[in-house]
């Protein structure tokens, strides 16, 4: 409907202030004004026919998710120029696709629908994401070839649907590879929230039977939607999610279970999952995506000092000092003696720490052998014991 009335805009004299407020990846925030028709009654000239439109705002009815009120807006043309609707509305959903090119779009389930949550985001580049090596394309290869085998599934009347299970530890770059592939095969992201108060087997069900096209459903931390369950009376106020374990199960690949559809499920727990969850046919594909190595490290060592460290030099000093440190295996593929372990999301923040400083981050390495959990449990021991 916004796009519509942006299209009509011109020759418009009765205009009222449309406001749209859009918070960028900075965190800065740009309010956009248009102008659009206002409620009441309007005449426009659109390829020499005229067109009557009447717009209708409701009184008493809203959008829960914008707090806009309902409206309704009836065009009226001769007989004789009816062709032309068809020409207004191809063009405003022309317009709007246009808005949308380059972008991914992320929704959130809404009652009993999907409803659009925020802005259509910037796609993410797939090379941003840097995961061990030949893991991020053994994934990809899959999803592409699934994608493209339709036809293959249907006349051996196997249901067509594809189940993905990324699992490892926090900050290792599951749900960013989940973003980024989708922009890399021009897809949106649905997200589903299992552990949402009021969600049930029938609205579960429903929910994935009419997710938009081109798709992909993200169950994140799935673990947790059944594991932290506690019976208590309705008198202390708590009231968990409804949807139960069978109803998941049959959701995914249940006789009314929906087809072609790619649905990814994300845990960083992956022990505490019930292996009925986990079984072919449900989940076709796990994947652990675990702590840094030495060849994730390397790539973003590049990704972020390739124009100064132009020889290479800096980058293995890097690596050398993090083998010392017991974080990554060294050139040969040796484990360092005392192992432990750093993810690639606190490996990205030294690195933005010491944007175009490759001598900062090589003396903050150490730093990555901590963690905020063991800083704070070190700060409580009685004087430091």
């Amino acid at each position: 409907m916004e796009t519509l009335l942006q299209k009509m805009t011109p020759g418009m004299r009765h205009l009222s202030i449309q406001t749209q407020k859009v918070e960028h990846s900075n965190g800065a925030i740009h309010t956009h004004f248009s102008l659009v028709p206002g409620p009441g009654r309007h005449v426009l000239r659109y390829k020499n026919a005229f067109i009557f439109v009447n717009r209708m705002r409701e009184s008493k009815s809203l959008d829960l998710q914008t707090g806009r009120p309902w409206e309704t807006i009836t065009l009226t043309t001769l007989y004789s120029h009816r062709h032309v609707f068809e020409d207004l509305f191809r063009e405003a959903h022309a317009y709007a696709a246009k808005s949308h090119e380059g972008k991914t779009s992320i929704y959130n389930s809404w009652g009993a629908e999907w409803k659009l949550f925020g802005q259509p985001r910037r796609k993410r580049p797939l090379e941003s994401v840097i995961l061990d090596e030949g893991v991020k394309e053994r994934i990809v290869d899959d999803v592409k070839d699934f994608l493209s085998s339709g036809k293959w599934y249907h006349d051996r009347g196997i249901p067509y649907r594809r189940g993905y299970l990324l699992y490892g530890p926090p900050g290792t770059g599951k749900s960013s590879f989940i973003q980024a592939l989708a922009g890399e095969l021009d897809y949106d992201i649905a997200i589903l929230n299992l552990s949402e108060r009021g969600l049930t087997d029938d609205r579960l069900n429903h929910l994935l039977t009419i997710v938009p096209n081109r798709t992909l459903v993200l169950l994140e931390d799935v673990d947790a939607a059944f594991s932290n369950r506690r019976v208590q009376s309705d008198a202390d106020g708590y009231r968990g999610a409804n949807v139960t374990f069978s109803g998941l199960l049959n959701a995914m690949d249940g006789v009314a279970s929906a087809e072609e559809r790619v649905i990814f499920l994300t845990t960083n727990h992956v022990e505490r999952l019930d292996p009925a969850l986990v079984r072919p046919g449900r989940v076709d594909m796990t994947v652990r995506l675990g702590e840094v190595t030495r060849y994730q490290v390397a790539c973003l060592w590049d990704r972020f000092y390739s124009e100064l460290d132009t020889n290479g030099k800096y980058r293995k000093i890097f690596l050398d000092r993090l083998h010392e440190l017991g974080l990554i295996e060294d050139e040969n593929g040796r484990e360092p003696d005392q192992p432990k372990a750093t993810s690639a999301a606190a490996l990205q923040g030294l690195f933005l720490y010491n944007k175009g400083n490759m001598d900062g981050a090589i003396a903050m390495a150490e730093a990555l052998t901590y963690s905020v959990h063991e800083e704070a449990m070190e700060h409580d021991r009685p004087n430091g014991n």
